[in-house]
């Protein structure tokens, strides 16, 4: 197959900070995808339907004219979170979830829930609601390896959090192991998570390898080749409960290249195109629409997009770098190196 048209792809999990940032990524973004969950986790944090709506008319305000996008927001889950908070969110017609950081689990996260526990009470209204839960899915206790800070979260966090919450609607978050994708397939419809195209086109080796390759390094932090191939085989099963979501997360080359680099890949601007390319590899190419265009829109409760767009197999050299802010460089996912796909 040389080439594939898709509706409109959406991207349910994506970073694009706040201030100068906006003028680099939101048209990175619009260009690939209708609709984004916008992460809340800005200095300071979104945490008010009030907030988030602000958030989105700076972001709109540098929307490519004549492109259609659809930025959906995202409230920052606090431990001081009011549960009449949720109400707001259900009737709001822009914001459509609410995120749950463990404090200190990644970029921006010090205002995170410190113990779910002391959160039940909203909880219990999100389950009331049906607004989804995003989750962060890692403990962040010292003492645990990162490497197995998602296994950890499942066993000791969200089995208990859901037989205390059946019906609650939680979306998982950048899944990195095949514990958690298991998980998923476990569990109720209810019950979805989010696939980045670093963590089905990558493993630590590529991090690691010949030396750290900082550009690779993201939280949760990329794992084995076993847990690759897995997250490989439910993206691209067909299954609606995996979707589409880059959690691209701008960072400028001096923030990565450092003493204590930053986390993050920047995918956003060949997005679809890096996931085309991972469908492809396995031979599922015509398994991408379901998984970009389609199933989080379901899972989500919003009409799925009409327009379409069409990918050619075709090489195509990522930039080695690209403008960021005053004076900074950029540095995307996959920097320099060749796909087989383009979208035109």
């Amino acid at each position: 197959m040389n080439t594939i048209t898709l509706l409109q792809p959406d991207d349910w999990h994506v970073h694009l900070r706040d201030g100068l940032a906006l003028k680099r990524t939101v048209p990175d973004l619009a260009r690939q995808f209708s609709r984004a969950i916008c992460m809340p986790n800005l200095v300071p944090p979104v945490k008010t339907v009030d907030e988030a709506l602000a958030y989105r008319e700076r972001i709109m305000a540098h929307a490519p004219e004549g492109v259609n996008f659809d930025p959906r927001m995202v409230l920052y889950f606090t431990d001081y979170t009011s549960p009449e908070e949720v109400k707001k969110i259900k009737d709001s017609e822009y914001v459509n979830a609410i995120k749950l950081y463990p404090a200190g689990a990644t970029t921006n996260s010090d205002n995170g829930v410190s113990d779910i526990r002391k959160v039940y009470a909203v909880i219990e209204q999100l389950e009331k609601y049906q607004v989804p839960l995003l989750l962060h899915g890692e403990v962040t206790h010292n003492h645990v390896d990162i490497f197995d800070r998602e296994k950890r979260f499942l066993d000791e966090v969200l089995s208990p959090l859901l037989k205390q919450f059946p019906a609650l609607k939680v979306v998982l978050e950048h899944i990195t192991t095949s514990e958690a994708a298991h998980f998923v397939l476990e569990q109720d419809r209810n019950v979805a998570a989010t696939i980045t195209p670093q963590h089905l086109l990558f493993n630590r080796n590529d991090m690691l390898v010949g030396g750290i390759k900082p550009h690779f390094y993201c939280l949760p932090i990329l794992k084995r080749q076993t847990h690759q191939q897995t997250l490989l085989e439910v993206a691209t099963s067909g299954n609606p409960k995996f979707f589409l979501g880059t959690d691209s997360a701008p960072h400028s080359k001096n923030a990565k290249e450092n003493a204590c680099g930053c986390a993050g890949c920047y995918s956003a601007p060949t997005a679809i195109e890096l996931y085309a390319q991972a469908f492809d590899q396995v031979g599922r190419i015509e398994r991408l629409e379901g998984f970009a265009s389609m199933f989080g829109a379901d899972f989500y409760g919003l009409p799925r997009n009409t327009q379409t767009i069409t990918l050619f197999k075709e090489p195509q050299v990522i930039p080695a770098s690209l403008e960021y802010l005053e004076n900074e460089q950029i540095i995307p996912l996959y920097a320099g190196q060749t796909i087989q796909w383009r979208k035109v």
